[in-house]
């Protein structure tokens, strides 16, 4: 008996043990907590990128080095951007999961903080919220003053006018004329004399402004006195950088030492020029601030991220002869330019457009993440005069696992005699030529304006509807050219229709989602693919396919051309529908048949440093 009771009172404490072991860690106060935290780790797929590095020189790895050093300083810079407590409430964290032991909670939302950048997440209702003790995101993000509302900066540009240009300057925060701040601003010029030189009447302005603002309620200060310490300590580096590769690779270092100047003048034309101009060997890098997405006030700042990327020769070498002809393609897009005769070329087009297949290494900032291409630079301007560098992400476009989740929605989402439509391949091939989309058709409005200027926030949803467009308006000249294979032709639009599923009603700042859905309900209206009540599924007919994406793309091409903020709203009001069906009845399929939906990208060259 008196062993069956020690038995007894081992069994039971080693079930409270047990008990104690998996129950939920209790957090403060306005952290996540693991219940729900879980739920999103579950739901994140885990990819580590790992190009073989054995191929490179003794000063390519160091030149890897010195911009990984650089990339850790964009990516807190990045994370600053996107929310005025992120590095606070990350720093805070990390030593809540100290004390705590490293248990799972804490653990989940450091997984979290990575996958997001940030204290706030899109959770799997398709709604921001923070999972730190933070602020709620605001539209602004913290390159505006904090909490600012549109309406507040629309009546002053009333008031003034010429001020809104200037204010909404890509690569400048939006302060208000604040003493303090003001102050800080000019010690940072005091303290680093080149940017007085670099921005010259700045000074001037910021001491009229502490003298007494009178109707000037605000001030663009450039990102390089903004944010002086960072980009100074990665001016640095970045001129070190291009040391290792001044004798291997001098158009490489060139660009890396122009782009470490660009940093502090905020000037990009320099970089952009030696980027894409320059014929590099093994490396190249995208290093700044481009992108405007996560500006969901005006959608006109840029920001930051640099990737390291490993050149495929073979493959890039293969694509660049496989891809001439681009005039013949600009000429026979559906719009007609401004003072077009009807002859000659619509747009002059570089033929010769210097295109890369690249492995990541490691991606920083903003572009950190599933990112599977791009195309740079954003600004008409330099586009014009230097063409612009498309760079193809390889390692993610055929990750098979990224590849599985894709097909998984897919095919639950069409009928199953278009299963096996889509292939990995169809992906690259869509996504290369978005890419190319992006730099053909309509620039500026027939009056010369930027497109972001003239449409604003709408700007951004109509370039990437145009490119998708672009795309797979292109796929039957290029079936013809005998570039796709009948097979391939049909695995790209099966990827366009892939492309537009979505699985969650799209919120007003979610440009590719927006997109998306537009495409969706444009394509259900016009015929090109029809819903199956019964088996909740998509009939594709492609047979309708080109002339669908025809009409669509004349659409958007005119409206880019018109520059109508109006006008253009409507027309993405038009088809941002949803119903229960078919839509939500198509996503609780597709969200049913998913194993992920959040992906965590690793970095092999980053472990253990």
């Amino acid at each position: 008996m008196k062993h069956l009771v020690t038995l007894v009172a081992f069994l039971l404490l080693a079930e409270l043990f047990a008990a104690a072991a998996t129950a939920d860690t209790t957090l403060p106060e306005g952290y996540l907590v693991e219940e729900e935290s879980q739920k999103i780790i579950d739901k994140t797929m885990v990819i580590t990128l790992a190009p073989d590095l054995s191929g490179l020189s003794d000063n390519e790895r160091a030149a890897v080095d010195g911009l990984i050093a650089v990339g850790k300083i964009i990516q807190e810079l990045h994370e600053e951007m996107r929310h005025h407590q992120a590095l606070e409430a990350h720093a805070s964290l990390l030593e809540l999961d100290r004390e705590l032991g490293s248990p799972a909670a804490t653990q989940n939302l450091l997984d979290m903080y990575y996958v997001f950048k940030g204290p706030v997440a899109r959770m799997l209702d398709n709604k921001s919220r923070p999972f730190l003790p933070v602020d709620p995101k605001t539209p602004g993000r913290n390159v505006y003053p904090w909490g600012i509302k549109r309406a507040e900066l629309d009546a002053y540009f009333d008031r003034y006018p010429g001020q809104k240009s200037w204010l909404l300057g890509a690569r400048s925060v939006v302060r208000r004329s604040d003493r303090d701040q003001i102050e800080t601003d000019l010690a940072m010029l005091d303290r680093y004399p080149v940017l007085d030189t670099l921005h010259p009447g700045l000074r001037e302005l910021l001491e009229s402004l502490a003298a007494g603002p009178g109707e000037r309620a605000f001030y663009a200060c450039p990102y390089s006195v903004a944010y002086a310490e960072q980009l100074m300590e990665a001016y640095s580096l970045l001129n070190r950088t291009a040391g290792f590769m001044t004798e291997e690779d001098p158009d490489f270092a060139a660009y890396v030492r122009n782009r470490a100047r660009d940093l502090l003048s905020d000037d990009y034309e320099s970089g952009d020029a030696s980027w894409v101009s320059g014929r590099f060997g093994n490396l190249n890098a995208e290093i700044g601030s481009y992108e405007e997405y996560d500006d969901e006030l005006f959608a006109v700042k840029s920001f930051f991220a640099l990737s390291v990327l490993l050149r495929d020769r073979e493959q890039s070498d293969r694509l660049r002869e496989a891809i001439k002809g681009m005039q013949d393609f600009e000429n026979s897009l559906p719009y007609q330019p401004a003072g077009w005769d009807g002859t000659g070329d619509k747009k002059k087009v570089r033929e010769d457009i210097p295109v890369g297949v690249y492995h990541i290494i490691a991606d920083f900032g903003q572009s950190r993440g599933t990112n599977t291409a791009t195309i740079l630079p954003n600004e008409s301007a330099y586009a014009r005069k230097y063409g612009r560098t498309i760079l193809m992400r390889y390692n993610i476009l055929n990750d098979p696992d990224l590849f599985t989740a894709r097909r998984d929605k897919y095919q639950a989402a069409v009928a199953p005699a278009h299963s096996d439509d889509l292939t990995a391949a169809g992906g690259f091939y869509r996504t290369l030529w978005h890419e190319i989309g992006h730099y053909l058709g309509v620039d500026r409005t027939a009056d010369g304006r930027e497109l972001g200027e003239a449409l604003e926030a709408s700007a951004n949803k109509l370039e990437e509807l145009k490119a998708d467009l672009v795309a797979l308006y292109l796929t039957k000249a290029l079936r013809e050219r005998e570039y796709y294979t009948e097979e391939a032709a049909r695995s790209v639009y099966a990827d366009g229709v892939r492309r537009v599923l979505v699985k969650n009603k799209p919120s007003l700042t979610q440009t590719y989602r927006v997109m998306q859905l537009m495409q969706f309900n444009y394509y259900l209206k016009n015929g090109l693919f029809e819903y199956d009540t019964e088996t909740n599924r998509i009939v594709i007919h492609y047979d309708r396919y080109h002339d669908t994406v025809t009409s669509m793309l004349a659409e958007v091409l005119q409206l880019q051309k018109d520059g109508d903020k109006a006008e253009a709203d409507a027309f993405i009001q038009e088809y941002l529908g949803w119903e229960q069906v078919p839509h939500a009845a198509l996503a609780d399929a597709m969200i049913e048949a998913e194993s992920y939906r959040y992906a965590k990208v690793k970095y092999a060259v980053l472990e253990n440093r």
